[in-house]
């Protein structure tokens, strides 16, 4: 089964073939990508890479109906464009990639691959806000979590690279990208997560701010005139690092910043630092425990010292690193140090490889029906 793989972010999207092996025969990047005014790319594409068997694309939200990968129909299509006030970025883009692929592969199953899907496995005392019942039966609030796509993926090649079964393990999964968030995953499901309603909750990332004390964003509505979209704007997209820096947020150029003694990029570094230790030390308490630490995502993979600093703090929970293997890996690896109790490892970010296997998931069962 050749798998076509569509993974929509909130200004790239990302294509790829896999075969029955999930070796990638075929790829590329779009970026900038604008949705649904560029189309002709994305046909262009599915034209050089034919044949395609099936389709899964990456969908940010899934809400509260969607809690696992779902054969996509006119009537899913629809349930998806009522949640696009709780993904804005994403979901619109989302649903073009969807609409481009379907024309260029009529008759083609395609199947939707949620974020929020993984984290539906979590207790009610994780997923619950501390707001009246009332608010959450009216407006379905929960914690819903994201990059589950990746978490997944994450905690399955973190348990092979110990040489493990995940149902045996307690691991903490740290996407680290220019969307940041962590997961408990314990026995192969998600137990806790740093992301809530929104993508905005949780550690530090490159433009978001992570959490911020809802007082304070009261108050600067209420008492400093700051307008609902202008405290939208800022909290998405000039917050973070790029808002403590005034760079566009990209890690290296903060570390490069930092490297060259600018104070603002110095305190960015450990402002980040400071909530992902915090953050890896909530994830190992909703478990009672650790025993393996993995990093993943674009800065987790490419960021030795990041991974030294996160680590640095956290002795008291087993962790440590081996700082040559830290230092020299550019790919899957285990980097746990001498003595260290909880494995730590890198992980290369794979959401293509687990949206292939939902894919097959739900079209073979269909088959087998």
């Amino acid at each position: 089964m050749r798998i076509l793989v569509v993974n929509a972010g909130s200004s790239t999207l990302k294509l790829a073939v896999l075969d029955d092996g999930d070796l990638v025969v075929g790829s590329t990047t779009i970026d900038p990508w604008v949705g649904a005014d560029d189309t002709d790319s994305i046909k262009d594409f599915v034209e050089r890479n034919k044949p395609v068997d099936a389709v899964g694309h990456r969908i940010v939200h899934g809400g509260a109906r969607f809690g696992e990968p779902v054969r996509l129909t006119p009537a899913v299509h629809t349930a998806l464009e009522a949640l696009t006030d709780l993904a804005p970025l994403h979901q619109p883009r989302a649903l073009a990639g969807i609409e481009a692929v379907g024309s260029a592969l009529p008759g083609v199953p395609m199947v939707g691959c949620f974020d929020t899907a993984f984290h539906r496995s979590m207790p009610a005392a994780a997923a619950t806000y501390a707001l009246p019942s009332s608010w959450q039966e009216r407006f379905g609030l929960r914690r819903f979590g994201f990059h589950g796509l990746s978490h997944a993926y994450a905690a399955r090649r973190a348990a092979q690279l110990v040489r493990s079964e995940v149902r045996d393990l307690r691991i903490v999964t740290c996407h680290l990208g220019a969307g940041a968030s962590l997961c408990a995953v314990s026995g192969g499901v998600s137990v806790d997560t740093t992301m809530g309603f929104t993508p905005l909750e949780g550690v530090v990332m490159a433009t978001r701010s992570g959490s911020v004390d809802p007082g304070l964003l009261l108050w600067l509505l209420q008492a400093r005139g700051i307008g609902v979209d202008e405290l939208a704007q800022t909290l998405e997209h000039s917050s973070g690092l790029a808002g403590m820096t005034s760079t566009s947020g990209d890690m290296r150029e903060v570390q490069a910043a930092a490297d060259a003694g600018q104070p603002a990029a110095l305190l960015a570094i450990e402002v980040y630092v400071h909530r992902l230790r915090g953050a890896i030390a909530a994830m190992a308490a909703a478990m009672s425990g650790i025993d393996v630490l993995a990093f993943t995502g674009g800065v987790g993979e490419h960021h030795p010292r990041l991974r030294d600093a996160a680590a640095a703090g956290l002795g008291f929970l087993g962790v440590g690193v081996d700082p040559q293997a830290n230092a020299e890996t550019t790919a899957d690896a285990d980097i746990t140090g001498p003595g260290s109790s909880t494995r730590t490892v890198v992980v290369t970010s794979r959401e293509d490889l687990e949206i292939a296997r939902q894919v097959r998931q739900v079209v073979i069962g269909e088959e087998r029906r």
